[in-house]
């Protein structure tokens, strides 16, 4: 299958006003680009009818569900509930089911792996190292994602190469080696004001921790509102440098870097 993208000229901007927007592209254009995603979506459906969107629950997700939900495309949508989720996040599970009469899958980790992480290390122990961190998501969100994707051939994610330094080369699609699939980012070229602007065109539900300042959601404590200028990924893991900022998700990233924690217990 051969997929196209429009290609975005906008600069970048977000719904919390921390960076000056672009102007908005044309309703005409906007439309052009929103169909141009449902027939994408389509076609990676008719090649993989076993694909699954793995959701977030946040803006660009929300285009995605959205594009699947109005149009009928059989495309499964899952979502990862961590534990450590935000209340307005958690939310947006109920508030899919009322707005499209459509239930989304919810994948929860191992209870057993996760008591025994924080026996071993403390509850938030993701504080202290990037391997500590890493660990926690490998637990909470890797081997969930793994779980969910066992038995599919392909799966959909709403990263954009505007978000950080580490999806600066992130392709259209590519084969994941990490979960041995083909793997599909049909947003990779809008931008964040593209990505608002559908929502709001097409009165798409978000979540409210947007209107926050959080372009980008995640667990709570690891999750905070940007400031004025930051970059849009910013408030995610914000005490670590710009280039560590994955959690194996998406392990191809630039500068994803592997988990090498002993789960052996610490000494004192």
């Amino acid at each position: 299958m051969s997929t196209t993208l429009h290609e975005s000229g906008a600069a970048v901007g977000n719904a919390t006003g921390t960076s000056a927007p672009a102007a908005p592209r044309s309703p005409a254009a906007a439309d052009a680009r929103y169909d141009t995603l449902v027939a994408t979506l389509r076609e990676i459906a008719a090649d993989h009818p076993d694909v699954v969107l793995a959701s977030s629950l946040a803006a660009e997700d929300m285009v995605l569900t959205h594009a699947i939900y109005a149009n009928d495309i059989p495309i499964e949508i899952f979502t990862l509930d961590t534990g450590r989720l935000n209340p307005e996040t958690l939310g947006m599970i109920d508030t899919i089911t009322a707005h499209y009469g459509k239930t989304i899958r919810v994948v929860r980790p191992d209870p057993a792996a996760v008591d025994q992480y924080v026996t071993d290390y403390g509850a938030n122990a993701f504080y202290e190292s990037v391997p500590l961190r890493k660990a926690c998501c490998e637990i909470r969100k890797v081997v969930p994602l793994r779980g969910a994707l066992a038995g599919h051939s392909a799966w959909i994610t709403g990263q954009r190469r505007e978000q950080a330094v580490t999806r600066g080369d992130l392709p259209e699609r590519e084969h994941d080696p990490v979960f041995g699939l083909e793997k599909y980012n049909p947003l990779v070229l809008w931008t964040q004001d593209d990505v608002w602007q559908t929502l709001r065109r097409l009165g798409v539900p978000t979540n409210p921790l947007h209107d926050r300042g959080y372009p980008s959601i995640g667990c709570e404590p690891c999750t905070r509102a940007i400031r004025p200028g930051e970059d849009l990924r910013a408030g995610r893991w914000w005490w670590e440098s710009s280039d560590s900022k994955e959690c194996g998700l998406h392990a191809g990233n630039v500068s994803a870097i592997p988990v090498s924690v002993d789960f052996s217990k610490r000494s004192g």
